[in-house]
């Protein structure tokens, strides 16, 4: 019989119950454990984040700096205007998710109801705009316009305008029509989105709901300088969501000032000379394709030859920025964007790629002489050169005879360049070249001059040209070669040849690709920001500069001041004797070349330019427009899409720009009283503690105002760019990239 202890507890229960036991009691010991780390260890702590969960955000925007020219006017400043916003938080509580109310405030404001509707979705990737694409939570903007009445009628009928405001607010403002338009360079302003606040949450420039962040151009470029920080009140309320306290107020810090070397006035006259020189080449006969020239996008460029800072930038055709502030309306940015707008927000001197004509000769020249070809060799300029049965011509079968580099450079001889490339092409080992036996000059030499990169210019969204050289071709045919193979045919169309040219030795640097490459044609792109550095440095005696806009930032109390200094990128791969020899063909260009006709009586001797003419065939298309010039001082480039010969479509309009900056007159006389810039700026515009500027004194009358009447030419005023019909630059892979046949035209440089 089994004993059975008098508790009546067997061995076996007391051993659960002692298990019980101690399960019970580690559990007590962990919970107790948790409770002292909670309440005595981390407590204040989660005391503070228990805190913020009574804590509202009162979020005060920061006043967003401005952006000045080199004398302190300003490019781009804000204004206060009657802002009329509506809460998508308080219109969805409504049981039509606020349709009436936006109906009643178009009202109000004179607005169509749909475009109300349409400005208040929320923005994704099937959403076209106009939408929003900042925060759901934040205040939309529906109208910057509203006058003190409106403004006055929604505030007195509080009851029937849920989730509306109208508040006065600090908004962008951007120059009025008249004055220097500046658009690409500037940019424009939308408001942040919660991926762009959630990405920069973590770092030391992080993003409020509320704050409007720079989209393109300077704006986004030194948007973080030009943002400020907002100010915070955090107040303390109970669970009713009364207040019965501040908790915190950090106050707001108004974003710094950008100085620019832009001179507004310099800027306007290059605006109108680009535009007033594309209405006259569309009133030109282009004699090739049977009507007048197009001239349907275009660029300039002025920057001091001896720094890289930029005067001027203009891009055609242009936009009013001042579209965007207060949210854009589907109109205008169907405009700016849609299929037939002209593309209008391309800043086509950093973004426009095209083939560089003549202008590229002088990266030619400077291969030829490291190649080993005297500078001073009689190298025949024959009215064609034949290559296998095909025959390339000089334009209109000019002959010179035996001359020199400089002498090729000022006539743009272009069958001087052919024989050049064609004799190395043949060192090289020809298409079949042995591993490492191509000394490829040609091509190695524009990459040193900086050519198929970036030039690093303060500018967003800039793009690098190309180089067509070996592992570019051989790229390039892996990537297309199935498309040539399958449409090309042996004996069809020209395009179907082409095609089937590529596709059997696409990859190989045929005899007549480095010829065509040779005078700035075929596969090779270049940008107008590009060629304004090489053109720089032959300028400055070899030096080449990272073309910057920004000069200085300066604190909202001018109290810190950052400057931009100009940054050297390297020489140009050329000795003093050939720069010199350069700089004597350049300026045999404008008293005796190819671009003599536009610049006689120009007061050569008293203020030297120089220049290279290019003209640029584009498959498909009509010739594009190259004008490459530079003083002591300034580097003007003028580039114009389908509209004729370098000299012919460019020459008055960049003559015209030179002749604001130093004065020069219709009669070849200088009057320093009218120059707008006869040397570049050296000062920096004065920012007082109080926010306002001083602008500095400048060589000329300092009181000049933005609006400058270049010799020769109608008043800026008179005339604003008109809307004209372009296409992005994207240059043209289908140019023909073998010798042309007998017969085939080439137009001057």
């Amino acid at each position: 019989m089994t004993n059975i202890p008098e508790t009546g507890r067997t061995p076996r229960v007391q051993i659960r119950l002692v298990v019980i036991q101690i399960l019970v009691l580690s559990l007590l010991g962990t919970l107790g454990g948790r409770l002292w780390y909670l309440q005595i260890r981390e407590g204040a702590e989660y005391q503070k984040e228990a805190s913020g969960n009574h804590v509202q955000q009162v979020v005060q925007p920061a006043v967003r700096g401005s952006i000045l020219d080199a004398r302190g006017v300003p490019l781009a400043d804000n204004e206060t205007r009657l802002v009329v916003s509506a809460s998508r938080t308080d219109l969805l509580k409504q049981k039509d998710d606020g349709k009436a109310v936006l109906a009643k405030l178009a009202g109000v404001l004179g607005m169509d109801p749909k475009e109300v509707m349409l400005k208040v979705r929320l923005c994704d990737a099937k959403t076209p705009q106009p939408c929003w694409n900042g925060s759901p939570y934040q205040p939309i903007p529906i109208t910057d316009k509203a006058t003190a009445k409106q403004a006055l009628q929604i505030r007195e009928r509080a009851e029937d305008f849920p989730g509306i405001t109208a508040e006065p607010e600090a908004v962008r403002r951007y120059p009025a029509p008249g004055k220097a338009n500046t658009a690409q360079v500037l940019g424009y302003l939308s408001p942040v989105t919660d991926g762009e606040i959630q990405k920069a949450k973590n770092t030391d420039s992080p993003y409020l709901r509320s704050d409007m962040v720079g989209r393109s151009g300077l704006e986004r470029q030194y948007d973080k300088a030009l943002r400020g920080k907002a100010g915070v009140t955090r107040y303390e309320v109970d669970n009713l969501g009364r207040v019965i306290g501040k908790a915190q107020a950090d106050a707001a810090k108004p974003g710094a000032n950008l100085v620019t070397s832009i001179d507004s006035r310099v800027q306007r006259v290059a605006e109108y000379e680009l535009d007033h020189a594309m209405k006259v080449a569309r009133q030109q006969y282009d004699k090739i394709t049977g009507r007048n020239y197009k001239a349907d996008s275009g660029a300039v460029v002025v920057m001091e030859a001896k720094t890289g800072r930029i005067v001027a930038m203009a891009s055609a055709p242009t936009y009013d920025p001042n579209v965007w502030v207060g949210g854009i309306s589907g109109k205008d940015y169907k405009a700016l964007t849609g299929k037939n707008s002209d593309y209008p927000l391309l800043n086509r001197a950093i973004q426009g790629q095209a083939a560089p004509g003549s202008t590229f000769k002088v990266v030619s020249t400077a291969a030829a002489v490291q190649a080993g070809y005297p500078w001073d060799g009689g190298y025949p300029c024959t009215s064609s050169y034949s290559v296998g049965g095909q025959v390339f011509k000089n334009f209109e079968g000019e002959n010179f005879g035996d001359i020199s580099l400089g002498r090729a450079l000022e006539v743009s001889c272009d069958t001087v360049f052919y024989g050049l490339a064609d004799r190395e092409w043949k060192k090289d080992g020809g298409i079949n070249p042995k591993k490492g036996e191509p000394k490829d000059y040609f091509f190695k030499t524009a990459h040193q001059f900086g050519l198929g990169k970036e030039t690093g210019v303060d500018l967003p969204n800039e793009v690098t040209g190309r180089v067509p050289d070996r592992q570019w071709k051989q790229n390039y045919w892996k990537a297309n070669k199935d498309a040539w193979c399958k449409s090309g045919k042996k004996n069809g169309s020209y395009v179907e040849r082409i095609a089937y040219e590529n596709c059997l030795e696409g990859n190989k640097m045929r005899e007549g690709d480095e010829i065509n490459y040779s005078i700035g044609q075929g596969d090779t792109l270049v940008t107008p920001i590009q060629e304004a550095a090489i053109y720089g440095a032959v300028a400055n005696g070899g030096t080449m500069y990272q073309p910057t806009i920004g000069k200085a930032v300066i604190s909202a109390d001018g109290k810190s001041v950052q400057e931009i200094k100009p940054k050297r990128t390297g020489k140009l791969p050329v000795s003093q004797a050939t720069l010199k020899g350069m700089n004597e063909a350049f300026a045999g260009v404008i008293t005796r070349g190819t671009a003599a006709w536009k610049f006689g009586g120009w007061p050569q001797d008293k203020i030297a330019l120089h220049a290279k003419t290019g003209t640029a065939e584009v498959y498909g298309k009509q010739t594009t427009s190259w004008l490459a010039t530079y003083s002591k001082d300034y580097t003007v480039i003028m580039t114009i899409a389908q509209a004729g010969t370098g000299s012919g479509a460019s020459g008055e309009a960049v003559r015209n720009i030179y002749s604001a900056l130093y004065g020069v007159q219709s009669d070849g006389s200088i009057d320093k009283k009218k120059a707008l810039l006869p040397e570049p700026q050296k000062g920096l515009p004065k920012v007082r503690t109080d926010g306002t500027i001083a602008t500095p004194k400048v060589s000329g009358d300092p009181a000049k105002d933005i609006q400058a009447t270049p010799s020769g030419s109608p008043s800026p005023d008179d005339s604003q760019p008109a809307a004209t019909t372009a296409s992005p630059e994207t240059g043209n892979r289908n140019t023909r990239r073998r010798p042309r046949k007998r017969g085939s035209r080439r137009m001057p440089a």
